[in-house]
């Protein structure tokens, strides 16, 4: 029996508390906007999950709960056949959310004033979990050649002296790059040379195209490698509202540090209806997976062919990993507000403006494709629409 999935149904997000829908009018300043931002996507999460949180809600009582053997299992069994990672129990870490966890573990393995290396243009909460720890940030920017970012290499070994903790977003969250093995493993000799921590936030891993697989930094790691991982099903399936993920942390010594702080923080991440997603997400969720990547791989082809055929101004390059663009506009010769505005008021297109990343993404803004694909056609359109009106007359 041949099970489909309809990416193309439409769901109506407004009114449901929805950060992407409901603070348009915040965010933007007006709800007339297609909202093409935050990062979670507009498909029905997997049947699985959705029966599952149906038949716990049935039950009256929502107490104070605990985590299930089932759950670890779940998790275990996804990344052993997904990622070829095994995961011992004891490693596990469940936690609210990765977002915490980056700040967790700031806390934990830096002092005040200590360096945290990030690789921007990144995810700006890379930025807050030193700034608001009292850390100080070592700015490692990405790099291109040849048409794609890359690591600097040479910079990050200058940098690696001046830090405890390497905050490692992989895959790459905005720029999309999928790290390749040898990649990985040049950061972990410069790591082992200065007796850095790396954070590594995978929480994009499920989500790469054909010809990038992930490798988990982890499955390179010798025993004296100080690498705690960040994951969660919230990007692969769509329960990002959930706020449950986990960091494995092989290090006994490691795992002590981290439950001091989260005990310090009251990190309580036990919600009965998490518990249930998380774990049908893992158990059940991979054909609903496979048949999400191969439509967000075309939408993908849809909008890169449009952006290289009607608007060549906007340069693009092809996302390795993730449901997110990096569209390089810095031919529409405006900054970063003038260009945020632009794309408000002319396209009527809410994105994330590049200048959130860091200083490296200035000029840039980040479009989200993780929607119908008549949605994407919609956005491509005003956008095209919007840069000739500027640029052409």
């Amino acid at each position: 029996m041949v099970v489909t999935f309809d990416f193309d149904q439409q769901i109506d997000r407004t009114n449901t508390g929805s950060v992407k829908f409901d603070a348009r009018g915040k965010v933007f300043g007006t709800e007339d906007v297609l909202p093409m931002w935050v990062a979670d996507t507009d498909f029905a999460a997997p049947d699985e999950v959705v029966q599952a949180l149906i038949a716990r809600a049935g039950h009256p009582v929502y107490g104070y709960s605990l985590f299930p053997d089932t759950l670890y299992e779940a998790m275990i069994d996804w990344y052993a056949q997904r990622h070829d990672w095994h995961i011992e129990r004891d490693w596990i870490m469940l936690a609210p959310g990765v977002v915490p966890s980056l700040h967790a573990v700031a806390l934990a393995f830096a002092a005040e004033g200590e360096g945290i290396i990030i690789q921007p243009p990144v995810y700006p909460p890379f930025f807050s979990a030193a700034s608001k720890t009292a850390r100080r940030l070592v700015i490692n920017p990405l790099v291109r050649v040849d048409g794609e970012y890359r690591m600097d290499l040479d910079h990050l070994e200058e940098c690696a002296s001046q830090a405890r903790i390497l905050a490692l977003c992989s895959p790459h969250n905005p720029v999309g790059r999928v790290w390749r093995e040898d990649e990985l493993r040049a950061l972990l000799e410069i790591a082992r040379r200065h007796d850095l921590l790396i954070l590594s936030d995978d929480i994009h891993c499920d989500l790469t195209f054909a010809g990038h697989p992930h490798r988990m930094l982890a499955t390179l790691a010798g025993e004296a490698d100080r690498i705690i991982t960040a994951v969660a099903p919230s990007k692969s399936f769509n329960i990002a509202g959930m706020g449950l993920s986990a960091l494995v942390v092989p290090d006994p010594e490691h795992r002590q540090m981290l439950q001091r702080v989260f005990e310090r923080m009251h990190m309580e991440p036990a919600n009965p209806f998490s518990i249930v997603a998380f774990e049908a997400a893992y158990r059940h969720g991979g054909p609903w997976l496979d048949a999400l990547l191969d439509y967000l791989q075309g939408n993908v082809d849809l909008a890169c062919a449009f952006l290289a055929d009607q608007v060549p101004e906007l340069r693009v390059d092809r996302p390795e990993g993730t449901y997110l663009l990096w569209l390089d506009c810095r031919a529409l010769g405006l900054g970063d507000a003038q260009l945020k505005e632009f794309f408000i008021r002319e396209a009527r297109v809410g994105m994330n403006p590049g200048s959130s990343f860091g200083d490296a993404g200035s000029g840039y803004m980040r479009l989200n494709i993780g929607t119908r694909r008549a949605v994407v056609e919609q956005a491509l359109e005003r956008i095209a629409r919007a840069v000739r009106t500027r640029l052409r007359g």
